[in-house]
């Protein structure tokens, strides 16, 4: 892996990123010590949200999950009569 000083880093960041960005990744250091690691973020899934978090896949029946309960929210317990 690429390591670089600080001052050709400030220099050639658009170079570094370019090159990280295609798999290479570098270390910028300061006096010879490495400080940080510059990578690529790999495209990760968005986190699961509410009550499917940590489900593999959506219900079968998410079309019709609670329609009863929301119908009667919306009717009332009389059915709307």
């Amino acid at each position: 892996m690429k390591t670089v000083n600080m001052h050709e880093a400030k220099t050639h960041l658009s170079k570094l990123v370019e090159a990280a960005v295609k798999g290479e990744p570098f270390v910028i250091a300061r006096a010879g010590k490495p400080l940080v690691k510059v990578m690529v973020i790999e495209d990760e899934p968005p986190p699961r949200l509410g009550f499917l978090a940590g489900q593999d896949s959506v219900p079968d029946d998410f079309d019709t999950m609670f329609a009863e309960e929301i119908q009667t929210l919306f009717e009332g317990s009389d059915g709307g009569a």
